[in-house]
């Protein structure tokens, strides 16, 4: 395959900051192997490192909640159908929907019929969700690429061929973080409380999380003045929606830096992090942090959602722990006092912090793999048996 590289053709989809990281982890063992193939679709900035040609902006994608899909549906349905048409016509030799499944699921399954393979890179909360939504994914994916070890059997028992590759930020994040050296990168005091504000990187999240967090540190900041906080932003666009809500708010007193990403780096930075739920509650954890995970939405989105949940979790550290060993707060239940009360305690109870610690290094060993190489080469063999199926077709024709 690596003779004919310069005409394998790769197309991807991911449609936000964290799917962008982890296809970029994805491409890191890809590339090597496939120096000269054509990598494109839909992507952002990691991905482009790495020869990745991006037809849209990722930001496109990044609309989260029900009723906030639906406003966005005509440009959306748009760009995937044009999207749709440019990869039938080319044919690539694999297709890779890498999380965004509103968005991946129906292209991908008008993609396999076609007969163009297609690798689903995350599989979707069904574990989180009613598990309905395993049918649409048959239909959909040729390969699950999955995360979390407890999924494989969900897609095995469904007849979804599976492969577990580990969870690639477990190999980009330090088993033990840096403490010293990120503080020392953000400019903030060695000795200072530091608290890590993160209300998502999606708009949608934004508007409905920002006042809520930008509170709870205005009541951290009375109890202790020296408390430091940090809001590492997704790009300049969500920065300057974050500005314009906090002074709308009349919050803009409230002594927070705001970081042009550095996610990171603000994690390992801070003592506690007050995160929306998603993927970077999982990096919290990863970096062995205390944190009390929030999240609001539309009304009418809550009203529907909280009726389909089957397990008690919405956090990833929590659905990975079976347990809740950090404090979600969700919609109602998110209040600025709340919030800053549940945050506080995670401050100050150092036992609990300790143990913590543990549970999260014995979660990071869980999920560390060489995800990079073991997500190539699974996506490497699917090329090869394409190739070789399109090679028998020529012949037998």
């Amino acid at each position: 395959m690596a003779e004919n590289n310069s005409k394998v053709a790769v197309a991807m989809v991911a449609g936000e900051a964290s799917g962008d990281l982890l296809a970029s982890r994805l491409l890191s063992g890809l590339r090597p192997h496939l120096p000269d193939a054509r990598m494109y679709g839909i992507g952002g900035a990691k991905m482009a490192e790495y020869g990745f040609v991006s037809d849209w902006p990722m930001e496109k994608l990044s609309v989260n909640g029900l009723f906030e899909v639906l406003a966005h549906y005509r440009e959306l349905k748009g760009i995937q159908n044009t999207l749709r048409d440019r990869l039938l016509a080319d044919k690539p030799n694999v297709f890779i929907g890498v999380d965004a499944p509103d968005f991946n699921f129906g292209l991908e399954a008008q993609l396999r019929q076609a007969g163009i393979p297609t690798v689903h890179f995350i599989g979707p909360s069904i574990w989180a969700w009613r598990g309905g939504r395993i049918k649409k994914i048959a239909r959909a994916a040729s390969h699950m690429l999955v995360i979390f070890p407890f999924e494989e059997e969900i897609y095995r028992k469904a007849g979804i061929p599976v492969t577990y590759v580990g969870h690639p930020l477990a190999q980009v994040i330090p088993m033990v973080p840096d403490v010293a050296a990120a503080r020392s990168t953000l400019g903030l005091p060695v000795d200072s409380r530091v608290v890590a504000i993160m209300p998502g990187s999606r708009m949608g999240e934004l508007k409905h999380n920002t006042i809520a967090f930008v509170q709870a540190a205005k009541i951290l900041a009375q109890r202790d003045p020296g408390m430091r906080f940090i809001a590492p932003m997704a790009g300049a666009r969500q920065s300057k929606f974050f500005s314009e809500l906090v002074t709308q708010a009349g919050l803009q007193d409230v002594p927070i830096q705001l970081l042009d990403g550095q996610s990171h780096a603000a994690m390992a930075a801070a003592d506690a992090v007050l995160v929306a739920s998603g993927t970077a509650s999982l990096e919290v954890a990863l970096y062995k942090k205390p944190m009390v995970i929030a999240y609001k939405m539309m009304r009418a989105t809550w009203e529907i959602l909280r009726h389909m949940s089957y397990q008690p979790w919405i956090g990833l550290p929590n659905i990975l722990a079976r347990e809740f060993l950090v404090p979600e707060l969700l919609q109602n239940a998110a209040t600025p006092q709340a919030l800053a009360d549940a945050l506080w305690k995670q401050l100050e109870d150092e036992p609990h912090k300790a143990m913590l610690r543990q549970r999260f290094t014995d979660m990071h060993h869980s999920l560390l793999r060489d995800t990079a190489s073991e997500s190539a080469q699974a996506v490497l063999n699917i090329i090869e048996q394409q190739q070789n199926k399109r090679s028998s077709s020529i012949l037998r024709g």
